[in-house]
């Protein structure tokens, strides 16, 4: 998968302008905040949003900038999620979630070294995730996926359960975003 896939595929299910009452963002157009918008220079109205412009602040900011497609040249499909996930939650969020995940996984550090967790895919975390994947095969990229995913979906029922107003975006959320 390559990230012109993956950004058509984000545009996609985040779908055009939006201004949902509950949604915290505000003006959102292709999935881009009005804020995010705003800070990579465009100062039009939100459903005037050019699509080149969201494709490249998805490929900056959501790709390049937090290092995933470093990760992609190791497992394309971790990548892929750290990208929808970081579309959603956050880089950090994203790539916390891959060292929590890396940290668990490793036998107590018998196998690679934890990680700080400073939500940052940097030269250890992918040294990490190369020696996983090396004593994991194909099948733990699989395993990583679904423990990173976990973790997510719990992320969004706790953001349902501190704040009613999600609930409006719950069931989207784990149905186009979870699994």
């Amino acid at each position: 998968m390559n990230i012109e896939t993956l950004i058509d595929e984000v545009i996609s299910r985040e779908g055009g302008y939006s201004d949902h009452p509950a949604d915290r963002g505000g003006p959102t157009n292709f999935g881009i905040t009005q804020a995010v918008a705003r800070a990579e220079g465009y100062d039009g109205d939100m459903r005037g949003l050019p699509r080149r412009n969201a494709v490249k602040i998805y490929r900056t900011l959501y790709w390049e900038r937090p290092r995933f497609a470093f990760v992609a040249e190791i497992a394309p499909f971790v990548a892929a999620e750290l990208f929808d996930t970081g579309v959603n939650m956050g880089t950090g969020v994203a790539a916390g979630f891959l060292q929590r995940t890396l940290n668990a996984l490793n036998r107590n550090a018998r196998d690679y070294p934890d990680l700080a967790l400073d939500r940052q895919v940097g030269p250890k975390t992918l040294a990490a995730l190369t020696a996983f994947l090396k004593l994991r095969g194909a099948r733990g990229e699989t395993v990583l996926l679904k423990a990173m995913e976990a973790l997510q979906g719990e992320r969004y029922i706790g953001l349902a359960e501190r704040r009613p107003g999600n609930e409006a975006f719950l069931y989207r959320w784990l149905a186009n975003r979870v699994g």
